[in-house]
C-alpha cells in the first residue's frame, strides 16, 4: 500500500491467487480491511489488481462497488493491468484524480476481462 498525505492511496492487490473464488476470499479477509482504514485519511482509494482473465470480472467489480458505496463521499475504483503497464497504471492514476465523478469502477487497462 502507498499514499501521500495529499495523494490517493494505492491499495496493492497484485499477489492474490490465480482462482478467482480464492483471489476473492483473500481479498475480502486481508484487503477489504485496508481500504477501508486508508479511506478514513483518503479522499480517493484505488485498488491496484494485477492483469487476471474473465473469471475475475464479477467479483472485482462487485466489490470495488460496494466498498465504494460503502464508504462514499470516499471514492473508491480500481485498476487492472500487467506488470509491465506502469506508463498506463500512471495514467489511470492521474485521470481517476482528476475525475471527482468515478467511484466504483474497474479500470481495465491492457484489455484483460
Amino acid at each position: 500500500m502507498t499514499a501521500s498525505p495529499d495523494g490517493p492511496a494505492i491499495v496493492e492487490a497484485r499477489d492474490l491467487p490465480e482462482s478467482a473464488l480464492d483471489a476473492a476470499a483473500q481479498f475480502h479477509a486481508s484487503l477489504v480491511p485496508v481500504v477501508r482504514e486508508q479511506a478514513q485519511q483518503h479522499p480517493l482509494v484505488v485498488i491496484d489488481f494485477a492483469a487476471a482473465d474473465h473469471t475475475h470480472t464479477s467479483w472485482r467489480q462487485a466489490v470495488v462497488g460496494q466498498l465504494a458505496r460503502e464508504l462514499a463521499p470516499v471514492r473508491v475504483n480500481a485498476m487492472a493491468s500487467a506488470a509491465r503497464a506502469q506508463e498506463a497504471r500512471a495514467q489511470a492514476l492521474e485521470y481517476l484524480i482528476r475525475a471527482p465523478g468515478v467511484t466504483g469502477q474497474v479500470l481495465s487497462l491492457d484489455g484483460n476481462r
